[in-house]
């Protein structure tokens, strides 16, 4: 492996860890007593330094070496967890990503500003170690305490046991081998006996077990319940499965050290020396030969178990590059297109040798397609976490107190809308905060709680995903909208029009409603972006609701993939298109009577409602005559309904998305297009621009040159 390989292998791995580090570090703001998630914490700044290292990142490792420091004596519970060491942490994190980016051929890092987090750090630690009071130095030790039963009990769990008897014990008719026989019948059980440094009277060593069980620490204790009244008995959990220390590898000195057997410094000065840890330290006489074997054991039944847990999860992953999985489903499209003209050449020759096999083709490519695109299919949740530091920034810069909860962060999407997705939630969220969500005084004043919320949330809903970001905050000013949107001629100033047409004038070009420009907002630029860029993800987004002093509810709908879609495929003349299957309600057909009926008006009475319409004939300047019978597809979007007129309704089809050229790029009403079973290209309709602009065509405000 080449060096920029090297490098690239830990660009993805720091990418994953500094992700994770952000992440743990919101949840220890929120739980500052939880030493597990500081653990989380500690050993992502750890993992990255050691890799750093490896891999000749030596400005990551030697930075990232002061923050471990400061975490290292967190964990110790000498440092607490205020917002003052959540902010330094955060920004070291914000430095590292900076330096992994200059390393990689980025932008250069601010190194001053590196310098001075890892003063600010300094002084951190050493206020903390100067007059920290004794109740934060004692927090560890509780929690290091025993688990209780419950927790235990039917979990696979290692433990230390410390065996020391009197001389009562052995009067009293007792042998300490059945005691670690009754031991070894709870699981895997390794035994060493530490002789006496002096063999004084009533000396008789100290026997150590390791073992790993799932019965429970009362299990255990149970085997000397006996005993205790003679010996000195000390059960210590290790780590159980489900925590992250049940696989995390030791080192023999750490081991060491932890148990108490040697000092931190005595151990720095032999292991400069070259001989093994555990040669040295029975040479140097700082340790029993038989203590250092039972330290080896110890971290050897740990390695197994990391090992075991790596081979697992190896099997069941692989990372595979993006590129090369856009490859699979650009092959799989095209053997969708194949597979369709195989059945309809298959069809028009009637050899019914031929129905069996291409009915089979048509099934393993169906399952294929479906197989390929779950590949491609990631959780939400990926996107979600990014917005938690986004909030907390935000908020303090504002001056208020935001909080934001997520649900359905398991709900899957295609990657490629995920990573497009981004941006379109930061300007929702943002103007959530700077519009919706009031100062903490303004919102007691209004009974409300001084901590604002912001929920994110996502659903499959048939063939789509809805995305929703609400907030309780003060809501959408009607009438100030409805201003501003006549001002723009977005609007009639009589015109009689419902709160959603009003609301949605929001996500229209330069509009705002902020009386100042600040750096957060009042340029009127934001919501459009959130449109434009939704409508490419072949989406919508709407105001779903608003509510004056309650709050305010966006949703965004999106399709799951971008690749392959089910469409409705229609005709005009010899002219094809296709519909997106999703957006389809009913097909009705539409009479020159019922024409007539109204006056060639474009509306016609569907189910007690009047459901306007635009014919794609008119729409795309089609030639020929209308047939007497036409064809009326109702679709909906954003919940508002509206018919296309065609010709004749094909049926389903497995649409494979391809994009147009250059040449059509400004085309009105086509977003893509797609090869049918005979060759021939059908256009994918993209049907909230056919409604813009046959709305705006209907009030006369496009040119006749828009065709």
């Amino acid at each position: 492996m080449s060096e920029s390989e090297y490098g690239e292998v830990f660009r993805e791995e720091a990418t994953e860890l500094l992700e994770e580090l952000e992440n743990a570090l919101l949840e220890l703001e929120k739980a500052p007593s939880d030493l597990k998630i500081v653990g989380r914490v500690f050993r992502a700044m750890h993992t990255i330094k050691g890799s750093g290292a490896m891999f000749g990142f030596d400005d990551i490792a030697k930075f990232t070496h002061h923050v471990e420091t400061v975490l290292d004596k967190v964990r110790d519970g000498v440092v607490p967890v205020t917002k003052g060491l959540i902010d330094l942490t955060l920004a070291s994190r914000d430095h590292i990503v900076s330096l992994l980016d200059a390393a990689t051929g980025g932008t250069p890092a601010d190194l001053a500003r590196g310098e001075e987090i890892i003063a600010a750090l300094q002084v951190l630690l050493a206020g903390a170690t100067g007059g920290a009071p004794p109740a934060a130095k004692a927090a560890a030790p509780a929690v290091a305490s025993a688990p209780p039963e419950e927790k235990t009990q039917g979990q696979l769990t290692h433990y230390r046991i410390h065996v020391k008897p009197s001389a009562a014990f052995f009067t009293e008719g007792a042998e300490v081998e059945q005691l670690f026989a009754e031991l070894r019948k709870l699981g895997d059980c390794t035994v060493f006996l530490h002789e006496p440094e002096a063999k004084e009277a009533g000396e008789y060593g100290l026997w150590e077990a390791l073992l790993t069980t799932d019965k429970g620490i009362n299990a255990v204790k149970d085997v000397f319940v006996f005993a205790e009244s003679s010996c000195l008995v000390k059960v210590v959990p290790l780590a159980t499965m489900g925590d992250e220390e049940f696989s995390e590898h030791k080192r023999l000195g750490e081991i060491l050290v932890e148990r108490g057997e040697i000092a931190p410094a005595a151990l720095k000065e032999i292991l400069e020396k070259q001989k093994p840890l555990g040669e040295l330290l029975v040479d140097a006489n700082l340790v029993a030969r038989s203590k250092v074997e039972s330290a080896l054991a110890e971290q050897e039944m740990l390695k197994r178990q990391k090992m075991a847990a790596q081979k697992a999860k190896a099997a069941d992953s692989i990372r595979v590059g993006a590129d090369k999985l856009d490859r699979l489903i650009n092959l799989v499209g095209e053997l969708v297109v194949t597979q369709a003209r195989l059945t309809q050449v298959s069809a028009q020759l009637g050899a019914a040798e031929l129905v069996e096999p291409a009915e089979q083709i048509e099934r393993l490519t169906a399952e294929m397609r479906d197989c390929v695109l779950g590949i491609r299919m990631l959780p939400i949740g990926t996107t979600f976490a990014r917005f938690k530091r986004l909030v907390r920034d935000l908020s303090t810069e504002l001056g208020k107190d935001v909080v934001m909860n997520t649900d359905g962060a398991e709900t899957e999407l295609d990657k490629n809308v995920i990573d497009q997705l981004g941006d379109p939630l930061v300007h929702l969220i943002r103007n959530s905060i700077d519009h919706g969500i009031e100062l903490p005084d303004d919102r007691a004043a209004a009974g409300k709680p001084r901590r604002g919320t912001i929920h994110l949330s996502a659903i499959h809903a048939g063939a789509n995903v809805l995305i929703t970001v609400s907030d309780d905050g003060r809501g959408l000013d009607r009438e100030k909208i409805r201003e501003k949107a006549v001002a723009k001629g977005l609007l009639k100033a009589d015109a009689e029009v419902e709160d959603a047409e009003i609301f949605n004038t929001i996500f229209a070009p330069g509009l705002s409603t902020a009386s100042t420009v600040t750096s957060v907002s009042g340029r009127g630029v934001g919501m459009d972006v959130v449109k434009s860029t939704v409508e490419g993800l072949k989406g919508s987004v709407s105001v779903h609701s608003s509510e004056k002093g309650k709050g305010t509810t966006i949703t965004i709908s999106l399709p799951l993939t971008l690749a392959i879609i089910d469409g409705l495929l229609v005709q005009v003349e010899d002219t094809h298109f296709v519909l997106p299957l999703s957006q389809v309600l009913e097909c009705v057909e539409l009479t020159r009577d019922d024409i007539a009926r109204f006056h060639e008006r474009r509306v016609l009475p569907v189910r007690d409602q009047l459901v306007p319409y635009v014919r794609l004939r008119d729409f795309f300047d089609i030639p020929g005559e209308r047939p007497d019978l036409e064809q009326l597809v109702i679709v909906q979007i954003n919940d508002e309904r509206f018919g296309v007129v065609l010709d004749d309704v094909i049926g389903e089809h497995q649409t494979v998305l391809k994009s147009l050229g250059w040449v059509y790029r400004n085309a009105i009403g086509v977003s893509g297009s797609t090869i049918l079973g005979n060759g021939e290209v059908a256009l994918i309709l993209d049907m909230p621009n056919v409604l813009k602009h046959a709305r705006l065509e209907e009030q006369g405000v496009l040119r006749e040159t828009v065709h």
